[in-house]
C-alpha cells in the first residue's frame, strides 16, 4: 500500500472509530427497551430529526450515483432527478410530517410505519400489518445491498482490494454498528454523517471547479458533448464492443444528442413522490420529542438536500472535464466522486473526504437494516407468530433478522457491475408506490377504508414489479419510471375500493379528526 494510500486509509479508519464510539455510547439505553431501540423513545430534537433524516435517505448514491448519472449522461438526467428529489422533501416535510407525528400517537403510539397503518385503521386480524413488513422486508434487503454495493467499489478502487472481499467486509461493520445502538445510535451518528457527506460534496465542488479552470471552462467542455448541458436533450457515450466508452486521440466519443421530452422529464420528476412513502424517513416524524419542532426541521432538512443536490449534480459534469477518459462505463462512472478526491486533495484530506462516502453509506444502511428487522420482529413475530413474546424476545429475534438480511443483501450485491443508481432506483419506486399513496389517504382522506388501503398497498408494490420487469422493457410510453405509473394505480384503488366498501367506524373518523386538530 502506498504512502499516499496508507494515509487515506488511516483517516477513514479513525472515522470508523468514531462511528462505532457512538455505537457504544447508546448501545444501554438502546437496549433498555424495543421503543428505544426502534423510536429512540420519541426524543429525537429537530437538527437530529432533519439531518438523521436526509442522510438515512440519501445514501451513497448521493456521493456516487448521482454524480455517476451527471458524468456518463450529462445534466438533464441529474438535474430534474434532483429538482423532483428536493420538491419532494419539502413537500413531505410540509404537510406529511407533523401530521403523522400526532397521528401515530394518537393510533395506539405506533412505533412503526406497520404499527402505524394497521392501528389507523383498528385492524384485527394485521392484515396491514403483515403486507406493510413483507415489502419493507424484500425493498429494504434492496436497499441494503445497494449501499454493500457502494462500499464494495469505495475500498476497491481505493486500494486495490478485490470487491468482493470489500463489499463483506463493509457490511459487516455497518451490520456490528447496527448490532450496538439502535435507532439513537443511528440517528445521533446520522446527524454527524449528514455534515461530513455535505462538507465533503462542498470541498469537492470547489476544489474541482478551481482545477478545471473555473466555472466557464467547465460549461464550455460540457457544452462541447453533444447533448450533455442541456435541460431537454441527454448525450450518448459510443460504445465499443467490449462495453467501453471508445476513446480517440485522447477524446472520449459521444453519439448524436438523444431528446429527454417532457414525458421523460415527468417520469424523472417523479423521484419525488418517493418521499411519501420511505419508511426511514417517515420514522423520523414519528420519533421527534415535540412536533412544533418539525418546521424547523423542515428548514435545516431543504437547505441541506438543496445545497447536496446540486453540489452531487456539479460534481459529475467536473469530472467530465476534468478526467474524460478515466471511467469507461456507467458502472465505473459512480466512481468519480473518489478519482476527484484522491487525485485533487492531499491524502489525509481525501481519506476524510471519502469518509463522506462511508458515512453516507452507514447512515442508510443501519437506517434500512434496522426497519427492515423491526418490521419481521414486532409486526410479524410478535403480532402474529407469539403475541405474548416478551421484549428481550423480540430484541433478539431482531438482531437475528438483521443477520439474514445482511446475507440476502450481500449475496444481491456480489456483482462489482452493479450500477448503484439503479438499484436504489428501483427500491426508491417500491417504497415510493408502496406506502407512499395510503400515508397520504390515511392522513388526509377519512373515508379511506381498510379494504382500500390493503387494494392500494398491494396493487402499488406489485404495479412496480410488473412495470419495470415486464412493461419497461418495451420501450416507448412504457419506458417511464415505475414508480409514476404505479403511484397513480395504487391511487386509484385505494379511492375506488374505498368508495365501494362500507364507511370507516366513528371510533377511526373521531381520531382522524383528533389528529386533523391537534
Amino acid at each position: 500500500m502506498r504512502g499516499d494510500t496508507q494515509q487515506i486509509f488511516v483517516s477513514m479508519i479513525v472515522y470508523m472509530a468514531v462511528v462505532i464510539g457512538i455505537g457504544l455510547y447508546f448501545a444501554k439505553r438502546a437496549n433498555e427497551s424495543s421503543e428505544n431501540f426502534f423510536l429512540g423513545g420519541r426524543s429525537l430534537g429537530p437538527l437530529v430529526t432533519a439531518m438523521s433524516a436526509e442522510a438515512s435517505d440519501m445514501s451513497g448514491w448521493l456521493l456516487m450515483g448521482l454524480p455517476g448519472v451527471a458524468y456518463w449522461y450529462g445534466l438533464s438526467d441529474a438535474i430534474w432527478t434532483a429538482i423532483g428529489l428536493a420538491a419532494g422533501t419539502y413537500i413531505n416535510w410540509l404537510f406529511v410530517a407533523k401530521r403523522l407525528h400526532n397521528y401515530s400517537v394518537i393510533a395506539g403510539d405506533s412505533i412503526t410505519l406497520p404499527d402505524f397503518f394497521s392501528n389507523r385503521f383498528k385492524e384485527k386480524n394485521k392484515v396491514i400489518m403483515t403486507i406493510s413488513a413483507v415489502f419493507i422486508l424484500v425493498f429494504f434487503t434492496v436497499y441494503a445491498s445497494s449501499c454493500f454495493v457502494t462500499v464494495g467499489k469505495l475500498f476497491s478502487t481505493l486500494f486495490g482490494f478485490k470487491y468482493q472481499f470489500m463489499m463483506i467486509a463493509g457490511a459487516a461493520f455497518v451490520l456490528v454498528y447496527t448490532f450496538l445502538g439502535g435507532f439513537l445510535a443511528e440517528s445521533a451518528s446520522d446527524t454527524m454523517q449528514a455534515f461530513v457527506m455535505i462538507i465533503a460534496l462542498v470541498t469537492i465542488l470547489a476544489v474541482g471547479t478551481v482545477a478545471a479552470g473555473g466555472v466557464a471552462s467547465v460549461i464550455e467542455n460540457a457544452r462541447s458533448i453533444p447533448g450533455f448541458f442541456e435541460f431537454f436533450g441527454i448525450a450518448s457515450p459510443a460504445l465499443g464492443a467490449d462495453g467501453n466508452q471508445l476513446v480517440v486521440n485522447g477524446l472520449p466519443q459521444f453519439n448524436e444528442a438523444g431528446r429527454y421530452g417532457l414525458y421523460t422529464v415527468l417520469s424523472t420528476l417523479a423521484w419525488g413522490l418517493g418521499y411519501f412513502g420511505m419508511p426511514q424517513v417517515l420514522l423520523r416524524f414519528m420519533a421527534i420529542r415535540n412536533a412544533d419542532e418539525l418546521k424547523t426541521s423542515r428548514r435545516i432538512a431543504t437547505v441541506w438536500v438543496l445545497i447536496s443536490l446540486v453540489a452531487a449534480v456539479a460534481i459529475g459534469i467536473i469530472g467530465r472535464s476534468l478526467f474524460p477518459t478515466d471511467l469507461s462505463t456507467y458502472s465505473e462512472s459512480e466512481s468519480i466522486f473518489i478519482v476527484l478526491s484522491s487525485n485533487l486533495l492531499p491524502a489525509m484530506l481525501a481519506g476524510f473526504v471519502m469518509a463522506g462516502i462511508l458515512a453516507a453509506t452507514i447512515s442508510s444502511s443501519d437506517s434500512y437494516l434496522l426497519i427492515a428487522a423491526s418490521a419481521f420482529s414486532k409486526n410479524i413475530y410478535q403480532h402474529l407468530i407469539k403475541k405474548d413474546a416478551t421484549d428481550e424476545q423480540v430484541m433478539k429475534i431482531s438482531r437475528m433478522m438483521l443477520l439474514i438480511i445482511s446475507a440476502i443483501g450481500i449475496i444481491i450485491a456480489l456483482d462489482e457491475n452493479s450500477v448503484i443508481f439503479t438499484i436504489v432506483s428501483f427500491a426508491w419506486a417500491g417504497f415510493g408506490a408502496t406506502f407512499g399513496p395510503i400515508t397520504i389517504f390515511s392522513l388526509f382522506w377519512k373515508r379511506t377504508t381498510r379494504e382500500g388501503a390493503i387494494a392500494g398497498m398491494l396493487s402499488g408494490g406489485v404495479m412496480v414489479f410488473i412495470w419495470k420487469l415486464i412493461l419497461k422493457p418495451m420501450g416507448g410510453i412504457f419506458g417511464v419510471y415505475e414508480l409514476l405509473p404505479a403511484f397513480i394505480i395504487s391511487c386509484i384503488f385505494i379511492y375506488a375500493v374505498s368508495k365501494m366498501t362500507e364507511e370507516p367506524s366513528d371510533e377511526i373518523q373521531n381520531e382522524f379528526e383528533m389528529a386533523k386538530n391537534k
